[in-house]
């Protein structure tokens, strides 16, 4: 585990999250890391549907409310009312036919930071329309930029739209309306939308377009494939290992190292490309990956084996630097757990609680928020909660 808990930057910050799946519980995780008290809620209906991803559930707490009726209605205007931020994932429009837009939450709540993370924006064309992260990836343009050249896009095993475009954006977002909010004590509104993240990411591939002339494509790009010193290469057993020597010096070091040194000067000769990445195949097809992890081990080249989850978990490195760690679980067992990426000197994050169960946390809250027992078993009773 990392050093003794400290109190995080965000300590004494309370959150509301009514944001579901990915991208608004990504955001929030990052904040309950760094000490911010999130109260995840959601409606009971979402229980059983199986898309509960518990990872991005520690640090928090848990409660379900259901905002249909008067009484769910009242309970979460009690949460508001001292909270710093809050954050929903609805359609546009949806958050108020709830009764809980901006505009309602802002009279309750005048400082309040409010966060609305859709595909597509809270206006434009496409903003009501549903969608996931391979729709978004396709809209923006990443897609077409990923896989193959001469083949169908790829879609990524990761979430990069959800993560990226949304997560991390909305994070960035909260945090310079706390930013601002300090200076004038005024909460605002942020409108986050996943395409918009994922249109901020293709910054290198217009600089591409502008300079060349030629628009990125797929599998057939400076930083994608179209050169020997930028590519990926199979090995002996099937595995593959990254080649990214784009510096001269670290190409010439590569071309040494394969005895390929004809090739030192012709690293962008467009007439002889091809030949040189199959000069590169055949090469790396001598070996496996372990040998050739040995064999380019230190040498100043730029290259990386492709790794698995499950040998992502086990390196050296991402233990060293508490990527990977270990979190106690609700029944009493340890579990891998990934770490905090942003390493504060002074008030770093940390992995405090397990992630909470659907609704653990609610009998709790609502007492806290001053409901005798009574009253709190007839909101079980009668569905408020």
């Amino acid at each position: 585990m990392p050093n003794p808990i400290l109190p995080g930057a965000l300590a004494g910050l309370k959150v509301i999250d009514m944001s579901r799946l990915l991208p608004g519980p990504f955001c929030s995780m990052i904040l309950a890391d760094h000490g911010a008290r999130v109260i995840a809620v959601e409606s009971r209906r979402f229980a059983d549907d199986g898309l509960f991803f518990e990872t991005v559930y520690r640090n928090k707490e848990h409660m379900s409310l259901n905002l249909k009726t008067d009484r769910g209605r009242e309970i979460f205007s009690r949460l508001i009312r001292d909270a710093d931020v809050f954050m929903e994932g609805f359609r546009p429009g949806v958050a108020r036919r709830l009764g809980i837009d901006y505009d309602s939450l802002r009279d309750l709540n005048p400082g309040l930071i409010y966060c609305a993370i859709t595909g597509y924006g809270q206006n434009g064309p496409r903003h009501a329309r549903v969608g996931h992260d391979v729709n978004f990836l396709g809209v923006s343009g990443v897609l077409d930029l990923i896989g193959e050249a001469g083949r169908p896009p790829c879609i990524p095993g990761v979430q990069i739209a959800d993560l990226a475009g949304g997560g991390l954006n909305a994070v960035t977002g909260i945090l310079l309306a706390l930013v601002a909010r300090s200076r004038d004590g005024r909460g605002q509104y942020i409108d986050i939308s996943m395409t918009d993240g994922l249109v901020s990411l293709l910054a290198a591939a217009l600089s591409l377009l502008q300079s060349d002339g030629r628009a990125p494509r797929r599998g057939d790009a400076l930083l994608a494939h179209r050169y020997a010193c930028y590519n990926v290469y199979e090995t002996a057993d099937g595995r593959y290992l990254t080649i990214g020597a784009l510096e001269p010096r670290f190409w010439h070091n590569l071309c040494e190292c394969l005895g390929i040194t004809q090739y030192s000067g012709l690293q962008f000769d467009e007439t002889r490309r091809v030949e040189i990445i199959q000069a590169l195949r055949g090469a790396f097809r001598t070996r496996t990956l372990s040998e050739w992890s040995s064999v380019l081990a230190d040498l100043d080249i730029g290259w990386g084996r492709v790794q698995n989850l499950e040998e992502v978990l086990r390196d050296p490195l991402f233990r060293k630097r508490e990527m990977i760690l270990e979190i106690g679980t609700r029944d009493g067992s340890r579990t891998a757990a990934i770490g905090i990426p942003v390493k504060l000197s002074r008030t770093p994050g940390s992995l405090r609680t397990p992630p909470a169960a659907f609704g653990q946390h609610t009998r709790r809250i609502l007492a806290e928020l001053g409901y005798g027992q009574p009253q709190i078993d007839d909101f079980f009773a009668t569905g408020a909660v």
